[in-house]
């Protein structure tokens, strides 16, 4: 199946997302481009959006939908210097798109937070994380989340490019982010829905992107 046809079956089973198509497809040329230059991802949120983050993380440092092999280079070092281990953990370990969600580094987080300024938390991680081939991806129902904000400006000042996902009428995120995928409504709970399947199908078209032997 097509990066395009995943998109559009999107749309079919989520009326709702039909405005916001063309920049989920955005989203996806950002984001493989990003991964095709070695980049990385940085997701930050808030509550719901926090944990939504670390979801993203779990679909793209291993296996989504379909299987994912390990570079042939470092499955054959595994094999050939490690032993039995080095096949066993050769023929068990999975292909990754590096991915990093900002809110679960709690000894760090407290620290600045304590010590510096609690809003820019994520701001600088984006400075110790942050590099010119990254996309930086913030998640806010409201696009008003200062912390958020506060971390896109940083990744802009060094280069980087920005994703944001948000509802209502996207709020700050619309003065920074590259691609904003806005879905709409006014009710918190309903965005977050709108969230779930629009970063889905991200993480699946950037699978079968790097890893299905059939596209």
């Amino acid at each position: 199946m097509s990066v395009e046809k995943m998109i559009e079956d999107l749309v079919v089973r989520n009326p709702e997302l039909g405005a916001a198509k063309n920049d989920i497809s955005r989203a996806f040329e950002l984001l493989k481009n990003s991964y095709e230059n070695k980049g990385k991802l940085l997701i930050c949120g808030n509550g719901g959006s926090a944990a939504d983050a670390d979801h993203i993380v779990g679909e793209l440092m291993k296996r989504f939908s379909i299987p994912r092999a390990i570079p042939e280079e470092l499955k054959t070092k595994l094999e050939n210097n490690f032993g039995e281990q080095g096949k066993y953990m050769a023929s068990k370990l999975e292909g990754s798109l590096p991915a990093i969600s900002l809110n679960g580094h709690n000894a760090l987080s407290s620290a600045f937070a304590n010590d510096v300024d609690a809003e820019l938390i994520y701001a600088q991680q984006v400075v110790g994380y942050g590099n010119k081939e990254d996309v930086l991806m913030g998640i806010s129902t409201s696009g008003n989340a200062k912390n958020v904000v506060a971390s896109m400006i940083v990744a802009k000042a060094k280069g980087m490019k920005v994703l944001g996902l948000v509802g209502r009428d996207g709020g700050e995120f619309n003065k920074y982010c590259d691609v904003l995928i806005n879905v709409g409504g006014d009710c918190t709970p309903q965005i977050q829905e709108l969230h779930l399947p629009v970063y889905h199908v991200l993480c699946q078209t950037l699978e079968y992107h790097f890893f299905s032997e059939t596209k």
